[in-house]
C-alpha cells in the first residue's frame, strides 16, 4: 500500500465563534487523488485552511509525511510540499504571469531545475506562455485559475491542494481546468481536490469523502460513490 502522505485525525476547528469542522478523519495516500464534496459551509474551505497552517486548529491533529504540523505557519509547510491553489485563486495582479510563476518557486535555490519547471508550466498550460508577460490581473477567471495552478506546481509539491477550482467558471473553462486536475494527477502529483462540482470530482477521484455541517458522512471508492442513490439525490440532482 502507497505511504500515507497526509492524515487528518478527529479534527475540530472553530471559526469565528463557530465550530466549523467538528471532528472529521481522512488521508491521502501518495500517488492518489482524492476528492472531499460537500455543499457549501460544510466545512470544506476551513478544513483546507487548517491543513495548510492558515488557520488554527483546536483538538486533533493533522500529520504530514509522518509528522504533526500543530503550529507550524504556512510559508514553512510550503518549503516540505503541502501547496494549495486557494478559492478565489489569489493570483497577484499586478505582477507579469511569468513573475507570478517565479513567486511559485521562490523557496527554491535550484535555478535549473525552476527553468525546467517553468519550461513544464509552460507546456502544460500554453495559454499562459502565449500571454508570459501579460499582467495577472488582466486574463479571464479560467486563466487565472491556470496560472494559480502552475505558480503551485513550481513549489514542487508533494501533496497539492485544490480549493473549488471550477468555482465562478464557465462550463468550457470548468471543461479545461479538470482536464488540467487531471492531468497534473497523470504526471504523478498526489491532489485533494475541494469541490462543490460532484460528479465531476468524483469522476476524477481515486476515492472520495462527503462532508456535511462539519462532519465526514461518507467515504469511499469514488465511483462507486458516484453511483451512490444518497450522493446522487444530495449532490447530482436526481
Amino acid at each position: 500500500m502507497a505511504q500515507t502522505l497526509l492524515k487528518v485525525i478527529g479534527l475540530k476547528v472553530a471559526y469565528g465563534g463557530i465550530q466549523a469542522v467538528k471532528g472529521i478523519d481522512f488521508e491521502v495516500r501518495e500517488g492518489e487523488l482524492v476528492s472531499l464534496i460537500g455543499s457549501n459551509g460544510a466545512g470544506k474551505t476551513t478544513t483546507m485552511k487548517a491543513i495548510t497552517g492558515t488557520l488554527p486548529y483546536g483538538s486533533g491533529d493533522i500529520e504530514f509525511l509522518g509528522k504533526s504540523i500543530k503550529g507550524r505557519g504556512a510559508w514553512d509547510l510550503v518549503g516540505e510540499g503541502l501547496v494549495m491553489v486557494p478559492e478565489g485563486r489569489g493570483v497577484f495582479t499586478r505582477m507579469t504571469i511569468t513573475e507570478n510563476l517565479q513567486i511559485g518557486a521562490y523557496i527554491r535555490k535550484d535555478k535549473a531545475e525552476i527553468a525546467k519547471d517553468m519550461e513544464r508550466v509552460f507546456s502544460t498550460f500554453p495559454r499562459l506562455k502565449e500571454r508570459a508577460t501579460q499582467l495577472a490581473g488582466t486574463m479571464s477567471g479560467g486563466e487565472q485559475q491556470m496560472l494559480a495552478m502552475g505558480r503551485a506546481l513550481m513549489a514542487r509539491p508533494k501533496v497539492l491542494l485544490l480549493d473549488e477550482p471550477s468555482m465562478g467558471l464557465s462550463p468550457i473553462m470548468v471543461d479545461k481546468i479538470f482536464e488540467v486536475v487531471k492531468q497534473v494527477y497523470d504526471q504523478g502529483v498526489t491532489v485533494l481536490l475541494v469541490e462543490q462540482n460532484a460528479s465531476r470530482a468524483l469522476g476524477l477521484a481515486d476515492r472520495g469523502y462527503v462532508m456535511e455541517s462539519g462532519l465526514i458522512t461518507m467515504s469511499g471508492d469514488a465511483k462507486v460513490m458516484l453511483k451512490d442513490p444518497k450522493v446522487r439525490a444530495a449532490y447530482l440532482g436526481e
